[in-house]
Order: C-alpha cells, then structure tokens, then sequence
C-alpha cells in the first residue's frame, strides 16, 4: 500500500503501442497523475477517460502527465484511445502487478477492480492518493492536488 511520501514503484508496463513503459523515465521531468480504473469502454470508465481528456491540456500546463491503467490488454487501449481521441498513456497491467505495486484495492465485495488516482510530484513523491468508484470525482481531484502543490 502507498502512502504520501512514498516514491512510485519501480515497473514496466506497456502502452498502448505496445512500447514499454517506465514511471523512472517521467521522474525529473514532470509530474503525473496515475488513476486505475476498471475496463475499458464501460459507461464509467469511458466518462472518467473522457474528462481527463477534455481538461489534458489543464494538465499539460501544469506541468503533468497523466497516465490511464488497467488490465486491459495493450490493443484494446489503442482502441479505447482511438476511438474517444484520448492523447495521454494508457497501460496495460495484465498480470495486476501495477494494482500490487500502488496497493489498489478491488471494489464492490472484490467484484470490480478498484478506482484510485495518485499524483505524483516531479520527483516521482506521492503528493496525493484518492480513492471512490465514483468516476467523476478523480479528474478535479487530481487538477486540485496539481494547483495547490504549485502555490
């Protein structure tokens, strides 16, 4: 389980390219907000993908990425992305050692894999972790974390 403070765990997942993805590449660089969401192209899951993206660019001038995972596979992320023209990383995490790694509980009696979003500082510092199956509730959160850390 992550806790503020904690710097993000060292993995390699793949994007929705199928290239590998470090967390240790984006640190120095930027920040990032990492949210874990259940499925793609689920009513919710789709509704919280598209309100990170309508807002990206906020993200962008806030000087964070932000970066989408589930156990989907890597080719059913480049669909999802396609199709709601979704431009940041998603990864695939089939084997859940991503949801193992930030301790992601499951959701609904262990029957839907958790909702949990984590931004993370520049230097790769868990500033802020929030968890709720609600999916509208994690973008603000995450822009609010960004806007506060940057006063």
């Amino acid at each position: 389980m992550m806790h503020v403070g904690d710097k993000v765990p060292k993995l390699e997942l793949k994007d929705q390219n199928a290239e590998i993805f470090r967390f240790e590449d984006l640190i120095g660089k930027k920040a990032f907000v990492v949210y874990f969401y259940p499925k793609n192209f689920t009513p919710g899951c789709t509704k919280e993908a598209c309100s990170f993206r309508d807002h990206y660019e906020e993200f962008q001038e806030l000087g964070a990425e932000v970066i989408g995972i589930s156990s989907d596979s890597a080719k059913s992320h480049f669909k999802f992305a396609d199709t709601f023209k979704l431009p940041y990383i998603f990864l695939s995490d089939r084997n859940k050692r991503a949801r193992e790694a930030f301790g992601v509980k499951p959701s609904l009696l262990g029957l839907l894999p958790g909702r949990e979003t984590f931004v993370f500082d520049k230097q790769g510092k868990l500033l802020h972790k929030f968890n709720s199956m609600n999916a509208k509730r994690h973008m603000p959160e995450a822009i609010a974390i960004l806007k506060k850390c940057q006063n």
